[in-house]
């Protein structure tokens, strides 16, 4: 984004929803690696999480995005032995790529923040997701003239 504020889009399965939550420039880069399987020399946090989860044996089922507050969004991480975690959206969206557990969202958070994009729109998506894999923050600098 020109504001230099990375942000995610999370696309309703069987609808025309999307839920924009804005992340961290760290989030938005362990999201990335995940999305383009980039395996770092040395692990990252959220690998690191990821290897106490297995290494434990109490699998991450979902992660849960629950709610909306003053702009801010929260999520849960719902293990398999029934333990719930408090994380942020973005980290756990970042852990649900490395797990494959999956990321759900309430309908009434989606009614309330979500944006609906109709199927003619989706190519405009995909155009859109495209400037952002090419699109560098020097694009955005200002010019003298």
């Amino acid at each position: 984004m020109p504001s230099n504020q990375p942000i995610v889009l999370l696309r309703e399965s069987t609808g025309e929803r999307y839920l924009p939550i804005w992340i961290g420039a760290v989030e938005a880069t362990a999201i990335a690696f995940a999305q383009q399987g980039v395996v770092p020399p040395r692990p990252l946090t959220h690998d690191l999480l990821k290897s106490v989860i297995d290494a434990t044996g109490n699998d991450l089922t979902e992660i849960r995005i629950t709610e909306v507050r003053d702009g801010v969004y929260y999520a849960t991480l719902a293990f398999a032995s029934g333990v719930e975690v408090s994380a942020r959206p973005s980290d756990s969206i970042a852990l649900a790529l490395r797990t494959g557990a999956r990321i759900v969202c309430s309908d009434d958070l989606l009614e309330a923040t979500g944006i609906e994009v109709a199927h003619e729109q989706e190519d405009e998506v995909e155009k859109f997701r495209e400037f952002l894999d090419h699109v560098s923050p020097d694009d955005f600098e200002e010019t003298e003239t």
